[in-house]
């Protein structure tokens, strides 16, 4: 999973709301609530933002989904899906379709990047209420003492990153490929983070959320996060917020006043405090 739920093309645009078709062309809320149910998609193993621990789905997401739930006063109906092979196919299988396998789609997919390309190629669909603003960090364990050392210097330390993701891009590619070899892949990148605490690795980089999460699970004074920037990263960091089908934009903006009131409230930080990780307010929202 991962380079297309890190980050898509043109991360840099934040999606202004004045660029977002406005009209409502339906209305699905009033569907939600006679059923008195929401059904929400998040993604299969992306710790801490939704997995499952021992058959109950916990995270950052699934709080979320939680909290809109409450405040539509219904019940939540909340399913995982597997990450395809990019962003279209999971908004095309989850949210406006349906999988081919009897995926039933869902009212709200939960963690898409706000992203004004990413509407543009997906107009079945309407990205909406940004609630984080997601970045890339790096931890050392034992063996690597200074961990604010240009990252070209990691070199012959076991470096660890989440397979086929923009930190396993930057480890491999970057400083003319001289840490190819020195890079160990991982199913996820909080797998990456954990196994610096478990003496495996020297150095892991993942998002920031799957850092602050790792550390703070692990509780490991001996694992340090890296203060300084990662040079020649690709990405700046980007949006995360939620889609819903095109014709459901009544839910949407539900939706999007609901985010805007956690938000607003203190309860979007405390749920990010819940699992360790700071909140960070989306560049679209502020």
């Amino acid at each position: 999973m991962t380079m297309r739920r890190h980050v898509i093309a043109g991360l840099g645009a934040a999606i202004a709301a004045s660029v977002l078709p406005q009209q409502s062309l339906a209305a699905p809320l009033a569907k939600v609530k006679e059923l008195g149910v929401l059904r929400v998609g998040v993604y299969k193993d992306n710790r801490p933002w939704s997995w499952d621990d021992k058959g109950t789905l916990r995270g950052i997401d699934v709080d979320l989904a939680k909290a809109m739930a409450d405040a539509l006063s219904v019940k939540l109906d909340i399913v995982e899906f597997m990450a395809g092979e990019d962003l279209s196919d999971d908004l095309r299988n989850v949210v406006w379709r349906g999988g081919l396998l009897g995926f039933k789609p869902c009212d709200v997919m939960m963690h898409v990047p706000f992203d004004r390309k990413l509407q543009i190629d997906n107009d079945q669909v309407v990205l909406l209420a940004p609630y984080y603003r997601e970045g890339f960090a790096a931890v050392c364990g034992n063996e690597q003492a200074d961990c604010e050392v240009p990252p070209a210097q990691f070199k012959g330390k076991r470096l660890a990153a989440e397979l086929a993701s923009i930190p396993d891009m930057y480890l491999m590619g970057s400083f003319g490929g001289v840490l190819r070899s020195d890079v160990h892949h991982y199913d996820t990148g909080y797998e990456a983070v954990a196994s610096v605490g478990t003496g495996q690795s020297d150095v892991a980089v993942a998002t920031r959320a799957q850092v602050e999460a790792a550390l703070h699970d692990m509780a490991n004074p001996a694992v340090k996060r890296r203060k300084g920037p990662l040079q020649a990263i690709m990405s700046p960091g980007w949006d995360i917020g939620i889609a819903v089908k095109d014709n459901s934009r009544t839910l949407g903006d539900a939706l999007d006043t609901i985010v805007t009131k956690l938000i607003a409230d203190g309860r979007m930080a405390r749920i990010f405090a819940a699992h360790g990780v700071s909140w960070h307010a989306a560049l679209a929202a502020s």
